[in-house]
C-alpha cells in the first residue's frame, strides 16, 4: 500500500457514489450509459473471482465487495427501477467490438494461462476501454450533466493515480506488471480530452458541452 493507490482507490470509490447518489437523488439515469455499467460489472466480476481462493487484508477484501456490489446497484437502478429514464436512444456503442477482442487477446497476451489469470487479464483489458460506450454517448448528445462530469473526473483520476501506484512499486519494490501499466496508459489516454473540458469549463462553472 502507498499513498498513490489509497487515494486511486478513494477516487475510484467517491465515483461510484457520486454516481449512484446522482441516479438515486433525481430519480433519474439521463445522460448515463448503461452499457459501460454493465462493462464495469463484467470488469469487477472476472477481476475479483479470488475472492473465493485467497485472503489478502480486510481492506483488500472490503473493497473488492464494495466494487461488485456497486457496480451491480448501478445496473439495478438503469436497468430496472429507473428503466423509464434510461436514454437507449444515445447508448447505442456496440460493445461486442469491445468485448470479443478484449476476450481473444486476454487469452493470447497473459502472465499464466489459467481459468483465473485470464479473467484477470480479460478485466484489466477490458476496463481500459469500458468508459468509451459513456464518452460516445456524450459525443452523440453533445453535452454532459455536472455531476456526471464529476463521476468521469473522479473515475479517470483513479486511474491516473495507479499509474504513479506502479511507478512507486516498481522504484521501491521492484515490482513491474506490464499488462496492467499498458491498459492503464490507454485508459488514461481515454480520458485526456475529457480532463482537458473539465478543467476548462466545469471548474469554472460552465456545462460540459460539445462543439457542434
Amino acid at each position: 500500500m502507498n499513498v498513490f493507490r489509497l487515494t486511486g482507490d478513494l477516487s475510484h470509490l467517491a465515483a461510484i457514489i457520486i454516481l449512484l447518489l446522482k441516479i438515486w437523488k433525481t430519480r433519474s439515469c439521463a445522460g448515463i450509459s448503461g452499457k459501460s455499467q454493465l462493462l464495469f460489472a463484467m470488469v469487477f466480476t472476472t477481476r475479483y473471482l479470488d475472492l473465493f481462493t485467497s485472503f489478502i487484508s480486510l481492506y483488500n477484501t472490503s473493497m473488492k465487495l464494495i466494487y461488485i456490489a456497486c457496480s451491480y446497484a448501478t445496473v439495478y437502478l438503469i436497468y430496472m427501477k429507473f428503466k423509464a429514464t434510461y436514454d437507449g436512444n444515445h447508448d447505442t456503442f456496440r460493445v461486442e467490438f469491445l468485448v470479443v477482442p478484449v476476450g481473444g487477446l486476454s487469452v493470447l497476451v497473459n502472465h499464466d494461462f489459467s481459468p483465473l489469470e485470464i479473467l484477470w487479464t480479460f478485466s484489466i483489458y477490458l476496463e481500459s476501454v469500458a468508459i468509451l460506450p459513456q464518452l460516445f454517448m456524450i459525443s452523440k448528445t453533445g453535452e454532459a450533466e455536472t455531476i456526471t462530469t464529476h463521476y468521469l473526473f473522479f473515475l479517470g483520476l483513479y486511474r491516473a493515480l495507479y499509474l504513479f501506484n506502479w511507478i512507486w512499486r516498481y522504484s521501491f519494490e521492484g515490482f513491474f506488471d506490464l499488462i496492467a501499466i499498458v491498459a492503464g496508459v490507454v485508459q488514461t489516454i481515454l480520458y485526456c480530452d475529457f480532463f482537458y473540458l473539465y478543467v476548462t469549463k466545469v471548474l469554472k462553472g460552465k456545462k460540459l458541452s460539445l462543439p457542434a
